[in-house]
């Protein structure tokens, strides 16, 4: 888009645009997470200033890089319904002052960590930025193996906030990255089944829009959902978590479970949708109940 086309926005529309362009709903998913893994790898008493600390620098970091997706991904979302009226493609702001703002906010989050928290969160909280847009966001317009690949940044948040906690990567650090991992299947296969029309007309390879009756899309949702149960069980097993949370952590997955199961057997846009909304719910449920576990056992 030429800057000519760009429209006039007023100075006190620009805090909107901002907001918007750090993709909040993706970036308070980030913190909840970076948030849960900080708490269950800390020891007690609890660090609350480097805590926020990390929240504060893993906020800036993840609104650049949601900035500079959008950057990024500007000529596709263009062409599609549900992000034809982001900032970029309606014309509200440049190009250059997005990619400006993504990167200064990156650099600054980024320096943040190094300084409040340690080098290790740096160096997460950097290599999900590098994995997310230079693999992960390239990928999308070229092989349905993009949403694995994706869910690999997408499930370092709760490594950075351990290893802001603790120095280093824990055993019980890389089970939050497997639960992260794992979930992000159902969650996101739910919401691209509900816009595989939009993606296809930007030439986005999600796997629903080359899997047209879904069989391979519902089956890759059941499968995530089947294994995060055992998955979210194994904080048990090392003595991360009690008893109690065995349990809720049962039901939580089995749950969601059968959701997935539901939305499978009549593969709408509306049960996909219930999906997408119960994946929402089952992450900030299942972490919550970790951290609530382990400062109150």
């Amino acid at each position: 888009m030429s800057a000519s086309s760009v429209q006039v926005v007023p100075f006190a529309s620009r805090p909107s645009i901002y907001y918007t362009l750090s993709k909040p709903d993706v970036t308070v998913l980030v913190v909840l997470t970076t948030f849960a893994g900080y708490c269950i790898g800390s020891g007690s008493p609890l660090n609350w200033l480097r805590l926020i600390n990390t929240i504060l620098g893993t906020t800036l970091v993840g609104i650049g890089t949601a900035a500079l997706n959008q950057y990024f991904e500007r000529d596709a979302d263009a062409r599609m319904r549900r992000t034809a009226n982001r900032p970029l493609p309606s014309g509200r702001i440049t190009p250059a002052q997005v990619l400006r703002f993504g990167v200064v906010t990156i650099a600054l989050g980024g320096i943040y960590l190094a300084v409040f928290a340690n080098a290790l969160a740096c160096a997460l909280a950097l290599a999900t930025t590098a994995l997310y847009l230079g693999v992960y966001t390239p990928l999308k317009q070229r092989t349905p193996m993009a949403t694995a690949i994706g869910a690999i940044p997408g499930a370092i948040p709760p490594l950075i906030g351990w290893a802001a906690a603790t120095g280093k990567l824990s055993p019980g650090a890389w089970i939050l990255f497997g639960v992260l991992f794992l979930w992000q299947f159902p969650h996101f296969f739910a919401i691209a089944w509900m816009y595989r029309e939009d993606y296809s007309r930007a030439g986005i390879q999600m796997l629903p829009v080359v899997d047209p009756t879904g069989d391979s899309t519902f089956r890759q949702i059941v499968v995530a959902a089947a294994l995060l149960i055992p998955v979210s069980l194994l904080p048990v097993a090392l003595g991360m978590a009690s008893p109690g949370y065995f349990f809720a952590a049962v039901v939580i997955g089995m749950l969601l479970l059968q959701v997935c199961l539901w939305a499978s057997r009549s593969r709408t846009n509306t049960r996909a949708r219930w999906l997408m909304h119960a994946t929402v719910i089952h992450i900030p449920l299942l972490m919550g109940w970790m951290v609530f576990d382990k400062f109150t056992r």
